[in-house]
Order: C-alpha cells, then sequence, then structure tokens
C-alpha cells in the first residue's frame, strides 16, 4: 500500500497529456541545427555534428511525464536523431543500400550508383579465329553453305554445278572430321552434318545419271550403324535398279527397305508394295504382281493400284476377277462430288483441258445416259423424271443453257409434279436472260401444274415484278409464303416490293424477320440500312464482317463516313475498297481529292493517271493530272502533260487557258501561239452556242405557232443536233481543277441499288451472286 496515492493527495490526475516527444515537434525545426543543415546538404555529404549527446534545440527540455519524473528523450524509438553522430561515427544507411548510398560514405564522395564515373567500358577482345573451336565452326558453316548451293543448283536445273558442289561439301566435311581428330573432339563428331553430306551427294549422283557412284553412297549411309533410319534408303537404291532394268536386284532392296518399316508408316509401306507390284509387272510374273495389288486394294484402295490390278487379270484371262476388280475401282472414292468432276477449274489449265477432252466422249456419253435408261426400264421408273431434272441442273452448272433449256422442255407433257418443277426452271432460266415474257409463260405453266408449288409463285412475282405492278407481285409473293413460310426468296422479295411500294415500315419488319433467319446474309443486312448515318454504319460493319472483301461495301462506309465528316476513316474504307477492286472510278476519284485537299499532290497522281486509263476520252483525269504537277511545283512536267492534252482535245478551252498561263510564267515564246489559238476557239465555240441558241428558238416558237413545216422540222433537228454536240464539249467555266478541292465531285453513287433490290427468282445457277446467298438450284424439285 505504500506505492499507493490518492489522486487527491498527491499528483493531479490529468497531468502529462500536454507532454510529446521532441521528434515530432514540428514548429521548432527551423530552430534544428541539424535538420537545417541536412535539408542544405545532400545524404551523402551530410557533415558530422559535434555536439556529444543526441538531440535538438529543445532536446534539453525536460519533459513532463504521468509520475511527475523529468526524463529528456532522445527519440519515441531510440534511434539517434536526423543530423546526429554517436560517437563520431557515421549512423548507419542500411534502408538505402540498394539504391547506391553506403555507410561508409565521408565528406566530399560523389553519388555515382551507376558507376559512371569509372569512365567507359573496356573494348570486347577481338574473336580469335586461330584456336580450333572457331576453325570447327568456321568449317561447319563451309559445308552447310556448299551443301544450300548444292541444292539451289539442282532447282534452278543446273545438275552439273549442284554435283560439284556436292562434291565439295564432301572434301569439306573429311576435312573438318580430320579437325576435329587432330584437336582430340572425335567424340564430338556433327553425324547429322555427315549423313546430309552424303545423302545430297548421292542425290546429285541420280540426277546426273551416274548410278555405280550413286549407289556406292548410299551403301556407305546404310552400311553406317550410326545412321537411324538410314534403311530406308534402299528404297532409292532400289529405284536405281529399276532404271537399270536390274529388276531381281529391285525386288530385293524394295523387300529389305519394307522390312526395315514399321506398320505405324502404312502410307510408305503401301508405295513400297506398289512398287514391287508394277516391277512384277515388267518381269512378266502377274501372279506376284496380283498378289501385292490385292493386298494393297484391301488395306488402302486407290485408282492407280486398281487398275493395274484389272490388267494383271486381264493378262491371265480371268475375267471373273476382272469384274470384282472394276467393281472394287468405281467404288474408290475420288476425293470430289460427282456433281463437280466435269465442272471445270480456273485455277489448274492442264485439268480444265482434260475435262474439255473428256466431256463428251463416248464413256461420258454412256455415263451420263445409262442410269436413266436403266431406271426407266426398271420397275423405279418414276425416279427417271428425277434423274433427268437433275441432268439438266447438272448442265446449268456447266453453263451449258441450251443442253439445259431442251432437256427441261421434254417435261411440258409429263404429269404435273414434274412438269412444275422442269417449267420452274425454265422461268427462272428465261428470266436471268430477260427474256420476261418466255418466264411470264413458264412460271404460269408451273402454277397451273402446282399451285402449291412456292418456287413457281416466286417467279411469277419476279415476273410481275419486272413490268413494275407491284401490288400484284407482293400477292404472289404473299401466296408463296403461305404456301411455305420457309421460302427466304419470297420473303426477301416481299421486302423489296414493299420498298418499292414505300411502305418502309413493311419492307424493315421483312428484311428483321429474313435477318433472324439468315444471320450471316450480307444482301439481308445491305437492306436494312436506315436513314440513320449511324446505325446504317453499324450494319455495314456486320455485313463487312460476313464480306471483309467486298468493294461496294466498303465504298459505301467511306461514303457515311465522309457524309458524317471523319475522314480519317472515310480514307481508310475507299482506300481498302480501290484495293480490292481498283477500277471502280468514284472511289479513284474521292481519293485523288483526297490527296490534294490534304495538300499531297504528288500522291493524287497515281490515281487520276488510272482513272485515265479506265475513261481515256474524259479529259477532266488528264487535267487532273496536269493539275497536280503544277500544284506540286514540277511546271515542266505539267506543261508537256498539257501540251499532250491539246494534241489530244485541241478545242479544250481549260487545256489552252492553262497552256497560255504556264508559257507566260515560265517566259517561253510560245506563248503567242497558244493565245491565237485560244482566242480562236473561245470564238468558235461562241458561235456554236449561238446556232444552238437560235435553232432552240425557232423549235420552240414552231411549236408555239403549231407550225408542222419542213423549215422548222430541220432547225429543230438542227439545233438539236447541235445541242446534243454542245454537251459533248467542255464547259467554258473555270477549268475542273481551278476549283478548291472541296468543290470536286467525289460523291458516290450506289453500286449495289439496282443489283441489290433484283428480286430473287425460284432456282438459282451455280456461282450466281445476284439471287440468294447459300441458296441451292432447285431444292424443292428433287424428291425427299
Amino acid at each position: 500500500m505504500e506505492n499507493v496515492h490518492l489522486a487527491m493527495e498527491e499528483d493531479d490526475l490529468y497531468s502529462g497529456y500536454n507532454d510529446y516527444n521532441p521528434t515530432f515537434d514540428s514548429e521548432e525545426l527551423e530552430n534544428d541545427v541539424g535538420f537545417q543543415q541536412a535539408v542544405r546538404t545532400s545524404h551523402g555529404r551530410r557533415p558530422p555534428m559535434t555536439a556529444k549527446f543526441p538531440g535538438t534545440a529543445i532536446g534539453a527540455r525536460p519533459l513532463a511525464t504521468s509520475f511527475g519524473s523529468r526524463i529528456p528523450m532522445v527519440s519515441s524509438m531510440g534511434r539517434p536523431v536526423t543530423g546526429a553522430v554517436q560517437d563520431g561515427a557515421a549512423r548507419p544507411m542500411t534502408a538505402v543500400r540498394a539504391a547506391g548510398y553506403t555507410s561508409s560514405l565521408t565528406r566530399g564522395s560523389t553519388f555515382d550508383p551507376l558507376g559512371q564515373s569509372r569512365g567507359p567500358a573496356p573494348a570486347l577482345e577481338a574473336k580469335n579465329e586461330d584456336t580450333p573451336e572457331e576453325k570447327i565452326k568456321i568449317l561447319e558453316k563451309k559445308v552447310n553453305d556448299l551443301i544450300e548451293e548444292s541444292c539451289m543448283a539442282q532447282s534452278r536445273g543446273a545438275l552439273q554445278l549442284a554435283l560439284e558442289k556436292a562434291k565439295e561439301a564432301g572434301k569439306k566435311e573429311r576435312a573438318l572430321v580430320r579437325q576435329r581428330e587432330q584437336s582430340g573432339n572425335a567424340d564430338n563428331i556433327n553425324l547429322d552434318l555427315t549423313y546430309s553430306v552424303l545423302l545430297n551427294l548421292a542425290n546429285q549422283y541420280v540426277n546426273n545419271e551416274m548410278y555405280p557412284e550413286a549407289l556406292n553412297t548410299y551403301q556407305v549411309i546404310v552400311k553406317n550403324k550410326m545412321f537411324s533410319n538410314a534403311g530406308r534408303l534402299k528404297v532409292n537404291m532400289a529405284n536405281i535398279y529399276v532404271k537399270q532394268k536390274n529388276y531381281p536386284k529391285a525386288i530385293k532392296f524394295y523387300r529389305m527397305a519394307l522390312d526395315q518399316i514399321s506398320n505405324a508408316h502404312k502410307e510408305m509401306r503401301i508405295k513400297i508394295m506398289q512398287n514391287i507390284g508394277v516391277v512384277f509387272v515388267r518381269m512378266g510374273q502377274y501372279s506376284d504382281a496380283i498378289t501385292s495389288f490385292e493386298h494393297i486394294m484391301s488395306e488402302s484402295p486407290n485408282i492407280k493400284t486398281g487398275f493395274n490390278l484389272i490388267l494383271c487379270y486381264y493378262a491371265i484371262g480371268d475375267r471373273e476377277r476382272m469384274k470384282k476388280a472394276f467393281q472394287k475401282l468405281i467404288s474408290v472414292p475420288l476425293g470430289i462430288d460427282d456433281e463437280d468432276k466435269y465442272i471445270p477449274s480456273n485455277d489448274d489449265t492442264n485439268s480444265n483441258m482434260v475435262i474439255e477432252a473428256i466431256k463428251n466422249d463416248k464413256l461420258h456419253q454412256m455415263e451420263r445416259d445409262l442410269c436413266v435408261d436403266m431406271v426407266k426400264s426398271s420397275q423405279y421408273v418414276e425416279l427417271a423424271n428425277d434423274l433427268e431434272i437433275n441432268k439438266a441442273i447438272t448442265y446449268l452448272r456447266q453453263k451449258d443453257f441450251n443442253q439445259a433449256v431442251e432437256t427441261l422442255k421434254t417435261f411440258e407433257k409429263k404429269d404435273s409434279r414434274v412438269k412444275s418443277a422442269a417449267a420452274t426452271n425454265l422461268s427462272f432460266l428465261y428470266y436471268l436472260e430477260k427474256d420476261f415474257d418466255q418466264a411470264d409463260r413458264y412460271a404460269d405453266l408451273a402454277m397451273n401444274a402446282d399451285r402449291y408449288n412456292p418456287a413457281a409463285l416466286n417467279n411469277k412475282g419476279n415476273t410481275v415484278f419486272a413490268k413494275q405492278d407491284y401490288e400484284k407481285a407482293a400477292e404472289f409473293y404473299k401466296e408463296a409464303l403461305r404456301n411455305d413460310s420457309s421460302c427466304t426468296e419470297a420473303l426477301y422479295n416481299l421486302g423489296l416490293t414493299y420498298k418499292r411500294l414505300n411502305r418502309l415500315e413493311e419492307a424493315l419488319d421483312c428484311f428483321l424477320k429474313l435477318h433472324a433467319i439468315l444471320r450471316n446474309s450480307a444482301q439481308v443486312m445491305y437492306q436494312l440500312l436506315l436513314e440513320d448515318p449511324q446505325q446504317a454504319i453499324e450494319w455495314l460493319m456486320q455485313v463487312i464482317s460476313v464480306t471483309p472483301t467486298d468493294p461496294q461495301t466498303l465504298a459505301k462506309l467511306g461514303e457515311l463516313h465522309d457524309s458524317e465528316g471523319d475522314k480519317s476513316q472515310a480514307f481508310q474504307h475507299y482506300y481498302e475498297s480501290f484495293r480490292y477492286f481498283p477500277s471502280n472510278i468514284d472511289v479513284i476519284e474521292w481519293l485523288g481529292a483526297y490527296y490534294i485537299e490534304t495538300q499531297f499532290c504528288e500522291k493524287a497522281i497515281q490515281y487520276f493517271e488510272r482513272a485515265t486509263l479506265i475513261q481515256p476520252t474524259q479529259v477532266k483525269w488528264q487535267l487532273m493530272v496536269a493539275s497536280c504537277y503544277r500544284r506540286s511545283g514540277n511546271y515542266q512536267k505539267a506543261l508537256e502533260t498539257y501540251k499532250d492534252i491539246h494534241r489530244k482535245f485541241p478545242e479544250n478551252v481549260e487545256c489552252l487557258r492553262f497552256l497560255v498561263r504556264l508559257c507566260t510564267d515560265m517566259g517561253l515564246k510560245e506563248v503567242q501561239e497558244y493565245t491565237t489559238k485560244l482566242k480562236k476557239v473561245e470564238k468558235m465555240k461562241e458561235i456554236r452556242e449561238q446556232r444552238v441558241k437560235s435553232g432552240r428558238d425557232g423549235s420552240a416558237r414552231s411549236r408555239r405557232e403549231g407550225s408542222a413545216g419542213s423549215a422548222g422540222d430541220s432547225n429543230s433537228t438542227k439545233g438539236e443536233r447541235l445541242s446534243a454536240k454542245m454537251r459533248s464539249l467542255p464547259g467554258s467555266n473555270e477549268p475542273y481543277e481551278a476549283s478548291s478541292p472541296k468543290e470536286i465531285d467525289a460523291s458516290y453513287v450506289d453500286p449495289l441499288g439496282p443489283q441489290m433490290e433484283r428480286p430473287k427468282t425460284g432456282a438459282k445457277k451455280r456461282g450466281e451472286e445476284d439471287d440468294f446467298a447459300d441458296e441451292e438450284l432447285g431444292d424443292d424439285l428433287l424428291p425427299e
């Protein structure tokens, strides 16, 4: 109880709450000599303090505590105050050692954490090429280069040079082996390099028909047990024996290679067995050849082996087995559809020539007619009509329209279902040929045969649409949709019809329904373009995601961005459109005008030169080329261009005006000549205009008076001729390029309008892009 004191008897209960640590005294920092010295100096050059005890200017002030004691405090954590020292030693600074500081820094030392004061790094030591390792590396590189040069020479057809390079590579490789042995690195011989050298040498011997040398080289590789999978080269050796007509030896090596190739390499084993069979055929051992070919046809049948097997059976006179072999042969997949095998490819010229040669040969005629004839004579006679329809469709895919029409016309006297199918396709063909009367006739025939045929109703609507009777066309499309709600062609055409009738809400409803069915149809998305440019841009971006290389869509995007004032986006889309289709004159004109507007006249020249090639009779493109040269400061080239234009268009006023201006500015003597020509052309032009005007006045006066006299008719006709002639001549206003770039007509005329708004037919040719995407020809005409 001695240590227990009552608050009322001794100390104040709240004493000590106003005491604080001097470390946190910010009011007295101005009087703290150590702190002020640290502020004025860097951390590394801080001078040591002379005080014996750490503290601040107010450090000697006693601090009251709750127990009434007065204890001077150094800091709250017991560390020295900033700027102070203890016993003459610098305070440790390990907390910032990673930044380049150290505890041993003294006055006068510099702060250099990157070590820049030590000067530049010493120069790299030169590579010593005299060491054995470097010599070996250099020699290896030379060998590899020689092998590559040998292969490149072979690819160019320089077989002798390829052989010489291969031999030189062999010499270098042997020198490399000796170099390794002398340096004590015989265990590190590059076996892959040795194998490459020997294999390339053997191949070059074969290419030069030096077969004994090639066999010896292959033998070196095969006998070396260090080369893995070298046994496969026995196939190459067997091929050489075949060329030498040493067939027994070839068979032996083929079989040795076959034994060394595992079953995992099935394709290679099949090829070797096929070679064995061919060699047996050349030896006249047909039974052995048959064994090889039969094994191949059971494991991996192919056309060549099947044909060789039939020949072997023919050679031994076994007709029954020939029939079975033929059945196996025709069951081998060709890798192409039967419908496409006679359709020429645009890429392979040789294949196209072969297809043209066999398209109408006797075998093809038998193939084309045999199936139909056999079905007609069987109990499945009803299928013969469908086969005939399919034959007509095949003619369409081969673009043999006359044969297709003749085949389809044979169905006019058939039963109703077949007649409707044939008439639908005939209506489709005549519609594509713009023979709308015949198209309408066969559409009626198809409808009379089968009123519920949606394709026939769709084609009938198309013929009425072509006659601009849109209300009636809409009724036929609606009837087609009532018969078959999945007839997307009729739904698309109904939307087009509503657009022509200016019933835009109903048209939009049709295209939105169609878009829900055909999400990736570019044609449908194009029809969804609205008057709002931003929404139109969004739809066109979806079109681009489906057809990213469509130049017309890209040009339309450029037009919309241009109308919105976004020149950079417009330029990007116009440029992409030009890249995919560099003959669109509107795109070319816009790009040229863009470069003129952005003061890059040199770049605009190439576009106007292309426009000149596309429209050589339009003088304005050539004037624009000359103007670009003039704007870019190339006056000599501009003068030459204007002279060339004057030779082609001697009566062009704008060209003569600029010739006069340029010759005057350049001080040329030709200025007088061009001035005289300009005055003459302007006078002739004025006379023509007066004649045209008088002719028009006379014609109007005669019409008002009701005169039908010959003089009036003559004046009118003459005036109209002069008017037409004057319309073909350039105007007398300022030259085309004299206007500001913004005045250049770079507007885009929608090229998709008449094509995209063409109604869809009930059938479609293969490759037609203006009907309907992904639509199969006559799907509704074939049996279920």
